[in-house]
């Protein structure tokens, strides 16, 4: 196996270009290394980033804040409602912090 680096503003050469027409048309050999996958073994796949994604996707809430809780998140300035996810994230993986406001 031959790879190669190419540059967005990289002309190929004929010879490259060659190699990519001929690389195109070339047949898939399967072998007991790489054998063909039937249709039940391709349904497994999935692709990872969209499982991912899934996993990130944020919740909406509603949540209550004392006047002086928003005011001092806003003066965060931009962004400061994902600061104030990940800090309820770090306050409720700490059991003392919860314990604490029971």
């Amino acid at each position: 196996m031959v790879s190669y680096e190419l540059k967005q503003e990289t002309k190929l050469t004929a010879e490259q270009e060659k190699m990519l027409k001929d690389a195109a048309t070339r047949p898939i050999i399967f072998d007991e290394d790489c054998p063909e996958l039937t249709e039940e073994e391709l349904a497994q796949f999935y692709r990872v980033s969209e499982k991912r994604r899934e996993e990130r996707r944020k919740q909406t809430v509603t949540l209550r804040l004392s006047p002086q809780a928003l005011n001092t998140a806003r003066s965060l300035g931009k962004g400061y409602t994902s600061v104030l996810s990940r800090i309820l994230e770090s306050a409720l993986k700490d059991k003392d912090v919860i314990q604490r406001f029971l």
